[in-house]
């Protein structure tokens, strides 16, 4: 089993994005990934991710047909009503397919949350280390 630390870079190439921080958190239970503005057109689900501000905003739309809407306790243990997608994430060599809740998450360091869910039977957490597979990645 690999080791990850309290953060890294991760890939997710179902939405080009490469090299995204993101928080792993064994506290939270599913992933988040942050996105400024979601809406269902047609029965489809269109979202920009992340913000302006963010070095990897690219403005794009991404459209998905297949989606959820479920109900997540946030950090503070309250309930929001907040839409699910499933996507591919990549982590050191391991291309997973995982469930993403989109939320603003603008306010906050990291853009992606990792949760216990994708973690589980995976990784062994160690929160002295940070950037390991990232690490790896830029050293071979």
């Amino acid at each position: 089993m690999q080791t990850l630390g309290r953060s890294d870079r991760v890939d997710l190439p179902g939405l080009g994005l490469e090299n995204i921080h993101a928080k792993i958190d064994t506290g939270a239970y599913t992933c988040s990934l942050h996105c400024s503005t979601t809406e269902v057109i047609n029965g489809k689900l269109k979202f920009v991710l992340l913000d302006e501000e963010h070095p990897e905003f690219t403005g794009r739309t991404y459209s998905f047909k297949k989606f959820e809407q479920r109900e997540i306790k946030n950090s503070f243990g309250e309930a929001e009503l907040r839409y699910v997608i499933k996507t591919k994430i990549k982590i050191f060599d391991h291309l997973i397919r995982a469930e993403f809740s989109l939320s603003n998450r603008g306010n906050l360091k990291f853009p992606v949350l990792l949760g216990r869910k994708i973690l589980r039977n995976r990784f062994l957490i160690d929160v002295t280390k940070k950037d390991l597979s990232f690490l790896e990645k830029v050293n071979r």
